[in-house]
């Protein structure tokens, strides 16, 4: 196979004082965390479609980027070489696991059924270089929402017909999925909302949705499929509103529609703040709600209003992050997705390499920082005497159901005004800049 990346042996640690940009210098696989090494805790993947297919495209103009494995009038000769690419990158950043839309390794036909062949044709190639070099499919997912097919949705569009494709083109993207041995599989609704609400049966559309998913499952159960269904949340772009708007609105929908057992969330930190969240606030909701399956580690920029998807540098959010997903058990089947792509001006192959080194060393640094954390109780015992009231006397009354309206007046006619207590923000927050 050709090589892709010529400049590129292989990214190794190198530890804090390297001056090395393509070393790590606080990513060490190796390094034994809480009980875990660095790459059992954080379980790094590269998304195929921002890393391979991003070629500079933005809102106001074309291509900026070149890639020798986009040198081909064959579109298959192209989804061969990426492919080849893709593992080759994997392969020299020492990573463990990759995702895909279907629409990502194999381009469209003219119809479905071609389509499928040209899927099943990568997709052996994909099992191949897997077994060659023992990286792992941590989800699959499928694209029905580029295509002007699904131009007023996939799940939830008006046309019957567009609502079974969308299922069609689900069902195979869930059997190569399958087929690869990923550990998951991601719906994002990229088109399932509203432009306006002057052409839209709201109420309809969301049963909808709630039948398609209630039918992945049972097409999952019954082909075996052992991987966990996740939803990823974002609020509203490229429609002004979409029905998975944030952690808490999808967490609705799944109780509402008794999809819960089969699903799981896949958070994304630019997500979050396009829905007027921080990252951590959409973590913490699905530790509190049980419901954390996977992270989508990217950032936007707060001064423009899209998604900018851009590589993690922020220490603190990273630190934050890790220390929410530790203390809700860790990820099992999910991992940290650099859901992220260069810049439109990064146009040399070797920024793949940094921005992927970049983003692996803050999740390193947030690592290390949050298990330091967890081990001091510092925040544990600031948050255990904010509430300990609440462990004895009247508290205890309160979350045993044993004290109503009338035995709760009465305590205050008699004991009077509560004693307040102070939150302690400020000095919480210098003890978290001590650790970082």
């Amino acid at each position: 196979m050709a090589e892709y990346f010529p400049e590129v042996k292989g990214i190794k640690y190198e530890g804090p004082d390297s001056k090395n940009p393509l070393a790590f210098k606080y990513y060490n696989p190796q390094d034994v965390i809480l009980g875990k090494t660095m790459a059992q805790h954080l379980r790094f993947s590269v998304c195929y479609w921002h890393t391979l297919k991003n070629l500079g495209t933005d809102q106001f103009g074309g291509n900026t980027i070149i890639r020798k494995y986009n040198d081909s009038s064959d579109p298959m000769d192209i989804a061969d070489m990426t492919l080849e690419a893709a593992f080759e990158l994997f392969t020299k950043l020492g990573i463990d696991f990759w995702c895909f839309h279907d629409r990502d390794i194999a381009p469209e036909a003219d119809d479905l059924a071609e389509t499928n062949k040209r899927l099943d044709k990568i997709v052996q190639k994909a099992k191949k270089l897997q077994a060659d070099t023992g990286i792992k499919l941590l989800w699959g997912t499928t694209n029905a929402f580029s295509h002007r097919r699904f131009m007023a949705g996939a799940g939830t569009n008006p046309s019957p017909e567009v609502f079974a494709y969308a299922a069609s083109q689900i069902k195979k993207a869930i059997e190569i999925t399958n087929e690869l041995g990923g550990q998951g599989y991601v719906f994002w609704g990229g088109r399932e909302g509203y432009d306006t609400l002057l052409n839209t049966d709201m109420k309809r559309e969301l049963d909808h949705l709630a039948l398609l998913l209630q039918m992945a499952v049972d097409y999952k159960k019954k082909i075996g499929f052992k991987g966990q269904f996740y939803i990823e949340p974002k609020p509203k772009e490229p429609t002004k509103h979409q029905y998975d708007f944030d952690a808490g609105n999808c967490f609705a929908f799944l109780q509402k529609y008794n999809l819960l057992d089969d699903f799981k969330l896949n958070i994304e930190s630019n997500h979050a703040t396009l829905a007027g969240h921080d990252f951590c606030h959409e973590l913490a909701f699905c530790v509190a709600n049980n419901i954390l399956g996977s992270v989508d580690a990217n950032r936007g920029d707060l001064l423009l209003g899209w998604d900018t998807d851009q590589f993690p540098n922020d220490i603190y959010e990273t630190t934050l992050a890790m220390y929410i997903i530790l203390k809700g058990g860790g990820f099992t089947t999910g991992g940290l997705n650099f859901d992220a792509h260069v810049r439109r001006q990064s146009i040399d192959p070797i920024d793949l390499f940094y921005g992927h080194i970049g983003a692996m060393d803050i999740f390193a640094r947030g690592l290390k920082n949050a298990a330091k954390m967890i081990e001091d109780k510092t925040f544990d015992n600031a948050v255990k005497e904010r509430y300990q009231n609440w462990d004895q006397g009247l508290g205890s009354k309160i979350e045993k159901k044993q004290a109503g309206f009338e035995e709760l007046e009465a305590y205050i006619l008699e004991h009077g005004e509560p004693k307040l207590q102070s939150g302690r923000q400020e000095l919480l927050e210098n003890r978290l800049n001590d650790y970082i």
